[in-house]
């Protein structure tokens, strides 16, 4: 009779790779500045080309005088060809709950590996946290 062990083995490194899947929903960037979720973080891309084609180099988050809160995230574009995404910001008060401010999407053209800064201005003094949201083109 032939020894079983390998079988066995082989059998339980696929049911180990068979439960490896990847979600939907918002994805984190793929470079070294890692960022979580939407509701815990600050840059998200809200879908898998987004993720590899869009990167945020550099969120700069300023208080103006009258109080509300003034965002400009750098966004890069990681292709070799012209891009257009589509950004938005949330803001958010103290525990991360929007304040019900939120950007409508605007266009945004990005050059073969260009970076454009993008400004957003809450409507608001209720907001202290925010998070910039970039999607495919629709």
């Amino acid at each position: 009779m032939k020894n079983p062990l390998p079988a066995i083995l082989a059998a339980a490194a696929l049911a180990a790779l068979a439960g490896c899947a990847s979600g939907s929903g918002p994805y984190a960037p793929q470079d070294t500045n890692k960022y979580t979720l939407e509701n815990t973080e600050f840059f998200v891309t809200m879908d898998k080309a987004t993720q590899t084609s869009v990167t945020c180099t550099g969120l700069q988050a300023n208080q103006l005088p009258d109080g509300r809160l003034e965002v400009v995230a750098n966004v890069k574009n990681r292709e070799g060809r012209r891009i257009q995404v589509q950004i938005s910001c949330v803001f958010k008060d103290e525990q991360g709950v929007s304040t019900g401010d939120e950007t409508p999407f605007q266009n945004l053209v990005l050059g073969e590996n260009a970076t454009e800064a993008v400004r957003f201005t809450a409507m608001n003094t209720q907001a202290k946290k925010y998070t910039v949201r970039v999607r495919q083109f629709r």
